[in-house]
């Protein structure tokens, strides 16, 4: 392809997603791969500077207006951040900097980059004036009415300001609002947003402000465009500093740094820490901090100099869903599961994503073959948020539910009241694989070595029908399994897993009621039963209306809990376990222990040696307290490990008590000593590949 017929294409491309990105909330590509497009323009418009035009995107920030709003002349530009995917891109950045400042000494500071929608307001003797979008970068649409509902946005500054001033940020919704939002969104038969910078961008842009008054927006000042006879600070984090005197929030999410290094150290800090954060940062922003050097150092048509957007892994991306396959889970639940061409997503490679329900696959109208937009968070397991219905070519497939189960060709069944189609044989091989797999998961029995290969082979060769049989299993038995004979030291291994499913005969009366794998029945209503039923036969014995004398056991867990100690395979399986000897009455010692720590909230950071933190929070709750994931005021102590992330700095700025491990495991157990902790199987927490 020639280059002008490439460039003309690019330019195409470019438009049409700009158009959907800022005046539809409708992106139907990554950031990453929008990015890949422009830099592709921009290398050739710089092969070819003859074909340079000025209208096109590499030219020009954002999208076209809309007219629903009326147009607002920014007067300074609101320009876009070059973006950085990788450490080399920093350095690069960097490098120019200094080369731009002659060697001159100066701070960086680093900002959380907030995923919302843009947003310039106007305050004129410390009044609210014009609220307006980022628009095309030099105009953008007049939002003040919708602006002026906002909680987060004062109509007055806080201090007095004769003169006029812009100040920028991003308008955003926090996740646990878009929750609620969506949830609200479903009850009144309403489309749920995608994610929260849609939610926030279709909330601030209503015709109607009562509708955006009923939305719960936040806003973070992050820069500013003027200052008209107002003092200049001298430097971008005094002037943070002054939006916070003034009412106007900036990020919490930022810190000073000295250096280059610094400032890579506390983006590794941060993308540990994001995912705890009660808003969505897809990034960081590095500036320099003094604004003299800013405006030694200028901007291009673009993009500023002094500035620069690292995106951490992409949380969304798009692939083609080649077909579904339906997965059956330890309570019969039948689950449809996408599989996709493979592409990278939030720093990893995924070729799977979970479709939840078929209620979900009829809200996306997702089909086989289609194009379809991945997200992931964190360690989320990704799910499908929209179907690009543009990419269709006629040759899609319906998804629609299995009448047969997929594993044991018994029949499904689905409770009109439920949004399930459920295997309805108790006896299916896929079943019995996934109640094994909990009944020894780490947070239940805890049976290291009771891994899916093990399991798989178990239930296929007959040696294991339920629960009870692990315990009388032998080694010559497991010697003849192919997940041992593989290994030279067979009997080694074999002797390991023997040992732990018969420490596993030792754990708590809460632990196993968890492990048998009733439905709606977690860890803590685990524990609940038992410090309520004391026995597990006061418990197989008590009735639905029994069960919900207890605080927080609804009628609907309670049905639950009494239908399946009701079930004759149930009540066989009880009886099996309690034959062979598990725990099935509640240690009094450790009853009057779960009241240590009664009405006390703890958090954790960093990497724990003793112990998984998942034990550590398990400790928690056992003693009566609770574990939540951010610091807050409500905090009462802050639990650090090796390599804290930045809720050291939160917790110290809150005056929140800081307790190492060895404190930690002083205050659950006071007469153990803390040289001699209770112990785990130790695993690292997931590292995320940020370069």
């Amino acid at each position: 392809m020639k280059p002008e017929q490439e460039i003309a294409l690019l330019r195409e491309k470019l438009r049409y997603h700009n158009y959907l990105y800022y005046n539809l909330d409708n992106p139907e590509i990554s950031d990453a791969q929008y990015d890949a497009l422009l830099k592709r323009l921009g290398q050739l418009e710089r092969e070819n500077p003859l074909l340079i035009t000025p209208d096109s995107p590499t030219q020009k920030v954002g999208g076209a207006l809309s007219s629903e709003f009326r147009p607002v002349r920014h007067r300074v530009p609101m320009l876009s951040l070059d973006n950085s995917y990788s450490q080399e891109d920093i350095a690069a950045w960097h490098a120019r900097v200094v080369k731009g400042l002659n060697g001159a000494p100066h701070e960086l500071i680093a900002e959380g980059k907030i995923d919302g929608l843009s947003c310039s307001l106007v305050y004129s003797g410390g009044m609210l004036l014009t609220a307006a979008t980022r628009g095309d970068g030099e105009t953008g649409e007049d939002v003040t009415l919708n602006v002026r509902t906002m909680i987060d946005i004062p109509l007055s500054l806080r201090e007095p300001v004769p003169g006029t001033v812009e100040i920028r940020g991003e308008i955003f919704m926090s996740k646990q609002d878009f929750l609620r939002l969506n949830d609200r969104q479903r009850r009144d038969g309403q489309e749920p947003f995608a994610n929260p910078r849609n939610a926030a961008a279709g909330s601030l842009r209503q015709k109607d402000p009562r509708v955006t008054a009923k939305r719960p927006l936040g806003f973070f000042a992050h820069s500013y465009g003027f200052f008209d006879r107002i003092t200049e600070p001298a430097r971008h984090s005094d002037f943070l500093d002054k939006c916070a005197g003034w009412g106007l929030k900036p990020c919490p999410v930022r810190r000073i740094c000295p250096g280059i290094d610094e400032a890579l150290a506390f983006l590794r800090e941060t993308a540990l820490e994001r995912q705890a954060l009660p808003f969505e940062i897809d990034g960081m922003v590095l500036k320099v901090n003094e604004l003299a050097s800013q405006r030694l150092l200028g901007s291009t048509a673009r993009s500023p100099r002094w500035a620069v957007a690292f995106k951490f892994p992409a949380q969304q991306a798009t692939t083609v869903l080649r077909n579904v396959y339906f997965s059956v889970g330890r309570t019969g639940v039948i689950t449809p599961v996408a599989e996709l061409n493979p592409v990278e997503c939030g720093g990893v490679v995924i070729s799977s994503a979970t479709l939840h329900n078929f209620d979900e696959v009829a809200r996306l109208g997702v089909k086989t073959g289609d194009t379809v937009i991945v997200e992931r968070a964190g360690d989320v397991i990704p799910k499908i948020v929209k179907v690009v219905t543009t990419s269709r070519q006629g040759n899609e497939q319906e998804v629609l539910p299995p009448q047969q189960c997929p594993v044991c060709h018994g029949a499904v069944q689905k409770d009109p009241e439920e949004v399930a189609y459920r295997c309805a044989n108790p006896s299916c091989p896929a079943q019995l694989r996934e109640k094994l797999l909990h009944f020894g998961s780490r947070d239940a029995m805890d049976i290291d070595g009771l891994g899916e290969t093990v399991v798989e082979q178990l239930v296929s060769t007959g040696l294991v029908h339920d629960m009870g049989d692990l315990y009388i299993l032998e080694k010559a038995q497991l010697a003849q399994l192919k997940a041992f004979s593989d290994q030279k030291g067979v009997h080694k291994k074999a002797d390991k897993l023997l040992a732990a499913i018969s420490a596993s005969r030792g754990r708590t009366l809460a632990r196993l009621i968890y492990a048998l794998g009733i439905r709606h029945v977690g860890e803590k209503s685990a524990e609940l039963l038992a410090s309520h039923f004391k026995t597990m036969d006061a418990l197989t014995a008590a009735s639905a209306q029994q069960l919900e004398e207890i605080a927080e056991i609804g009628p609907v867990i309670a049905g639950e809990i009494n239908a399946f100690f009701s079930a004759p395979e149930a009540k066989a399986l009880v009886f099996k376990l309690k034959t062979i000897g598990l725990t099935f009455t509640q240690d009094a010692a450790a009853s009057a222990a779960a009241r240590t720590l009664e009405g006390k909230t703890f958090v954790f950071t960093g990497e724990l040696s003793a112990m998984p933190r998942s034990r550590a929070k398990e400790l928690v709750r056992e003693h009566g307290g609770k574990e939540v994931s951010a610091v807050s005021a409500a905090t009462d102590f802050l639990v650090t490990g090796e390599k804290p992330g930045s809720k050291l700095a939160k917790a110290r700025e809150l005056g929140v008590t800081v307790l190492t491990e060895r404190e930690f495991m002083k205050l659950v157990n006071p007469q153990q000593s803390a040289a001699n902790p209770e112990t785990g199987r130790h695993a690292r927490p997931d590292q995320p590949e940020l370069f």
